[in-house]
């Protein structure tokens, strides 16, 4: 099997065939992907014979904040050796262009970590990975929240 990786990002219809090939559609709002995509800092396409089957993406303010994000290939290409290639393509990109401290981060799938541990990404004891989905309603409530 042969395929190519070229620096470009995914059309919304092959980010949204992605996504749902690996159950990602009920977490992804589309009506907000083309502005997401289009303020990317860099991607890259996995395709084999013009079709997609991998992408990866970074997203931050290019400075301090750098987080790889949609890291995802077709389940059927999973195991080939793909999302290496697309981590391998993601680090030089952060090699040339992220500065000194610079923050690199992600969330992984327990089935992911492997990969990422081999590009030296790590758990640490002393940090929790948090986040929360939208929308955000109310203000602060439950203990130790401060009126205004």
């Amino acid at each position: 099997m042969s395929f190519e990786i070229i620096e470009r990002t995914p059309t919304l219809e092959e980010f949204h065939q992605l996504c749902v090939s690996v159950g990602w559609e009920k977490m992804m709002n589309f009506k907000v992907l083309k502005d997401s995509l289009e303020n990317s800092l860099y991607s890259v396409v996995v395709l084999s014979d013009s079709k997609i089957i991998g992408m990866g993406r970074i997203i931050g303010d290019g400075y301090i904040y750098f987080y790889l994000q949609d890291i995802v290939v077709l389940p059927e290409f999973q195991k080939m050796g793909i999302g290496t290639r697309i981590m391998d393509n993601l680090m030089s990109y952060l090699k040339r262009n992220a500065p000194d401290k610079a923050f690199i981060g992600l969330f992984s799938s327990s089935e992911g970590k492997n990969l990422y541990e081999k590009y030296d990404f790590k758990q640490y004891p002393t940090l929790t990975g948090m986040f929360r989905v939208a929308p955000v309603v109310g203000g602060v409530s439950g203990p130790g929240a401060r009126p205004m």
